[in-house]
């Protein structure tokens, strides 16, 4: 039943994005931008979390869950170290997924050719 629910969820956040994409005249940048603000809004008031308990990697996955994971980082961060966690937080809580993009980024650069268009 988990990979149902993470399949629903994942699935009705990528169908709201591609309806955007085709019934306004928002950019994809814009679009991406707006699941991120979402994601923080919905992970600052409580909302995000008990979606990610239902969902799992379902809600995880999409930038949404990038939003709840910066929520996430600042409520702890302000909890131990005061107002100066706000500007630490979210850089600590998304380090690793970062870190792993540029990684594997980096390694797809060096196994593949680019060519220009």
């Amino acid at each position: 039943m988990n990979y149902i629910w993470a399949f629903v969820v994942g699935g009705a956040l990528c169908v709201v994005a591609q309806i955007l994409l085709d019934k306004t005249k928002l950019s994809p940048a814009r679009i991406l931008v707006a699941y991120v603000v979402v994601g923080v809004f919905l992970g600052a008031i409580g909302v995000y979390e008990r979606l990610v308990y239902i969902a799992g990697a379902g809600a995880l996955t999409p930038l949404t869950g990038f939003g709840y994971l910066i929520s996430k980082g600042v409520r702890e961060s302000v909890d131990e170290k005061g107002l100066l966690g706000a500007l630490a937080g979210p850089l600590s809580a998304a380090a690793i997924g970062t870190t792993a993009a540029l990684c594997f980024g980096f390694l797809a650069s060096l196994v593949f050719k680019g060519r220009r268009k």
